[in-house]
């Protein structure tokens, strides 16, 4: 059972009695039990930092916190009606704050993924950035928006709402760039992200979540046995220092080929250069013409049997196999992030877009919306 109480200060400090509805559902063994609002109450750069509760009348819950716009916990229902936690992450902010892995469950912005030598040209002048990977800009550098604190709005006991003012220069990107980023939790068992963003001078933006994803449960140990399809044709191979080349490649007849779902594992260590590059799957999948009613990727987790749907109107969906996942932090359930025991699929537009015109532009302009959804729906596969 779980706890009528257990997130209930968080609620009443915003005024959300939401969690009345949780009696009568049931945990699962992998739940945080110490994960609670006292260890996410921080004032970090003069901001306060919450954990808020989303819950849907299904009994579905996730937990988020305003530092960094993160996911820290997503519940939802395994083969046997048993609410199990799909993302991985940290019981308080601390954790976050102290990771050597710094995107767990974060909003990324400006930019997600990577810009190559922390340099573009935009209308005719150059603009460096901070580097924090290697020479090139990940993620929006070395501050970028999961180290910052959104301003919170809880809408209803279903809908988050996060906002920020990415100010001009920050980071090195121009404009004042305004971002509000909602979080709602679906009668039909979704996680939908909504992305909006105006700036009052051209800059580039590519807004993205990070959560990392084991559907078999945060602690389970491998995803590899996961299974994995991704509705794409094509990908963009990358350099050594994982940058696209700005070529557009075939899957098929490579270990990219997802277009049938196969288990993330079974190919991941053939002898590819692009999986040396990367370590593993660390690329960006070009999504075919799609709108956000389409499933763009469908994940199963091998024991749990959840069935997880990615839709986007996104053009882009990186796939991340936990590669860089080095033990090195103690995560929830008091287990580690041992190599590959979660992946990403983040909805995006291509990396070092700002560099390749060829690719689907990200460019945003004063006056021009920036607006983009994608959803993360959850079922038990037949």
């Amino acid at each position: 059972m779980l706890k009528r109480t257990l997130y209930i200060p968080t609620c009443i400090a915003y005024g959300i009695m939401a969690l009345t509805i949780l009696a009568g559902c049931n945990a699962s063994s992998n739940e945080p039990m110490d994960e609670n609002s006292a260890s996410f109450t921080k004032t970090i750069d003069g901001k306060k930092v919450r954990l808020f509760v989303l819950q849907n009348k299904k009994g579905v819950k996730a937990t988020i916190t305003n530092y960094g716009g993160r996911l820290v916990s997503l519940y939802v229902p395994d083969k046997d009606g048993q609410l199990v936690d799909v993302v991985a992450g940290f019981n308080g902010v601390e954790g976050y704050i102290n990771s050597t892995e710094p995107y767990f469950g974060a909003t990324i912005g400006r930019f997600g993924n990577r810009i190559a030598g922390g340099k573009f040209s935009l209308e005719g002048k150059d603009y460096t950035l901070f580097t924090n990977n290697g020479v090139n800009t990940l993620h929006g550098g070395k501050k970028g928006f999961q180290a910052v604190v959104w301003d919170p709005q809880q809408v209803n006991a279903s809908t988050l709402e996060l906002s920020y003012l990415s100010k001009d220069m920050e980071e090195g990107f121009p404009g004042n760039l305004k971002v509000k980023v909602t979080y709602e939790l679906t009668e039909d068992n979704a996680l939908k992200i909504s992305y909006k963003a105006n700036t009052d001078q051209t800059t580039v933006v590519n807004l993205t979540n990070h959560a990392f994803f084991n559907l078999n449960g945060e602690s389970s140990g491998s995803i590899l046995n996961h299974q994995l399809q991704v509705n794409a044709d094509r990908y963009t191979p990358v350099d050594s220092t994982l940058i696209p080349t700005g070529k557009l490649e075939p899957v098929k007849h490579t270990p990219f080929d997802f277009t049938t779902a196969k288990n993330i594992g079974f190919e991941i260590d053939a002898a590819n250069e692009q999986l040396k590059h990367g370590k593993g799957y660390d690329h960006n999948f070009v999504l075919e013409t799609h709108d956000a009613n389409t499933a763009v990727a469908t994940v199963i987790g091998d024991q749990s049997k959840i069935k997880m749907q990615v839709f986007t109107d996104q053009p882009g969906l990186q796939f991340y196999s936990g590669n860089f996942m080095q033990s090195k932090n103690v995560m929830k359930g008091n287990h580690k992030d041992d190599f590959r025991t979660a992946f990403a699929l983040e909805t995006q537009h291509f990396p070092d877009s700002p560099n390749q015109p060829q690719f689907p532009t990200t460019v945003l302009k004063a006056g021009q919306p920036y607006e983009t959804v994608s959803i993360y729906k959850f079922s038990i596969a037949d």
